[in-house]
């Protein structure tokens, strides 16, 4: 296949699956291994995280507005009744800060992990059953609304969670980085959801602790691979212009496509909920599971 063509069609892969609670990660490592990349390329790998910034930078701007709203309000919260610490910036910075820390720590062990098929197949699997079970779980308190009395969830925006539904979203994250295939979005929309949060504020406060986590670690592997270092890297000087062009189409594509995918699944959180993308994730899982033992 051309490259260009090549690079558009994973640039599509990775902005439809950033977002979605299906990991972009299994995605582009199954599609890699149909079209026969190697995986021992650097270049490839750096083209990897390229596109994936590509796909995080589309946040900012689509949630310009609430941003700008809670930087305004920063840190007493729009009611006044915020701190630094349970500000929704506050709480941001917070779970980033207990994801970062054991996964940095654990980079070994991630990198190991992020090429086996049979660990994706089984995260993906996996994971769309605790999605099912627990989308499931809130799905009455869902459609009753915040009116309902002796609901299990009880926060429904954003701007009401608590310090500890942080921490435990936080936490959670870290299996998505420790095992690819289980997805960041679903990490956290599930942990929220069991920790009495609504689908939509929720899938929300996963958007926003997205974007320093992706920013960092995109941002991090990307360096080193440009400096020359880390693992099979390749310096700057190394890529020619059709490098680059490949690169730049990739990255574009990732972010039209992620911005729409947002867009797109926030209205539908709105209205439904995520038993789809779990039973998806199900039949993916099993298919990659066969795949590998073949």
């Amino acid at each position: 296949m051309n490259d260009y063509l090549l690079s558009a069609v994973l640039g599509i892969i990775e902005g439809l699956t950033e977002f979605l609670p299906v990991s972009s990660t299994a995605h582009l490592r199954i599609a890699e291994s149909l079209f026969h990349i190697n995986l021992g390329d650097g270049y490839w790998k750096m083209y990897t995280i390229v596109i994936q910034l590509g796909a995080i930078l589309c946040l900012p701007i689509y949630f310009r507005g609430r941003i700008a709203k809670f930087l305004s309000t920063f840190p007493h919260g729009e009611n006044g009744d915020r701190t630094a610490l349970t500000h929704p910036l506050g709480l941001t910075v917070i779970a980033f800060v207990v994801t970062a820390i054991p996964a940095f720590l654990l980079t070994k062990v991630i990198g190991k992990h992020l090429e086996s098929l049979y660990i994706i197949g089984a995260s993906l699997f996996i994971g769309g059953i605790v999605m099912w079970a627990v989308d499931a779980l809130n799905a009455r308190a869902e459609r009753n609304g915040p009116q309902a009395t002796g609901s299990r969830i009880h926060t429904w925006k954003m701007e009401a969670m608590s310090l500890g539904q942080a921490v435990w979203i936080g936490a959670c994250q870290i299996l998505s980085a420790v095992f690819p295939g289980t997805s960041r979005s679903m990490s956290t929309i599930a942990a929220g959801q069991i920790a009495g949060m609504s689908r939509a504020s929720a899938l929300e406060f996963s958007f926003f602790l997205s974007i320093p986590t992706m920013v960092v670690a995109t941002g991090y592997d990307l360096l080193k691979s440009l400096r020359g270092k880390g693992t099979n890297p390749i310096g700057v000087s190394q890529i020619n212009s059709h490098g680059w062009m490949v690169l730049a189409i990739g990255f574009v594509i990732s972010f039209i496509v992620a911005y729409a995918a947002v867009a797109w699944f926030m209205a539908w959180v709105r209205k439904r909920g995520f038993a789809p993308f779990a039973v998806y994730r199900i039949i993916v899982g099993a298919l990659v599971l066969a795949f590998a033992a073949r």
